[in-house]
């Protein structure tokens, strides 16, 4: 191909297990690198669509309520938001969930997501999320209607 013109890859697209991928994950941001993933499931609703949006992450010192984090927890991945936190104790929950909270450590957080990317390549900051953990009451409904009109 003549120089400046664009070349196309050719891009496998392949699912590993939790446990490797994040596992070489957490290798590469302990490296002061970034990685990014393509999450699953839909905990995270409606702020990262499992499976269709991807995430930056990246090693952070120090950790707010309101951020995306990943951690590994009793051998197991998550990626939720940071909604309390009490010296280097955090309770997590995803912005999808009705209910139920996880609790770890500041040491089990592996790293932050510093960017949310969609298929047409858009990026923009994760944000704090405020009204949308202040209307926890009412995200039953909220996701209810959320996933009607985005079918």
């Amino acid at each position: 191909m003549p120089p400046g013109s664009a070349t196309k890859r050719s891009m496998d697209k392949r699912t590993l297990p939790n446990e490797f991928l994040l596992g070489e994950v957490t290798s590469v941001l302990r490296d002061g690198r970034e990685a990014v993933i393509i999450p699953t499931g839909n905990s995270m609703l409606p702020y990262i669509r499992g499976g269709v949006d991807r995430v930056t992450l990246r090693a952070c010192p120090d950790v707010s309520v309101g951020d995306i984090v990943l951690v590994k927890i009793d051998g197991r991945y998550l990626l939720h938001r940071v909604v309390a936190r009490e010296g280097d104790a955090l309770t997590l929950m995803g912005d999808g969930n009705l209910a139920g909270m996880e609790h770890c450590m500041l040491a089990d957080v592996i790293g932050t997501v510093t960017e949310i990317i969609r298929p047409s390549g858009q990026r923009r900051a994760p944000g704090r999320a405020c009204l949308w953990r202040a209307l926890r009451p009412l995200r039953r409904y909220l996701l209810a209607i959320y996933r009607v009109v985005s079918r």
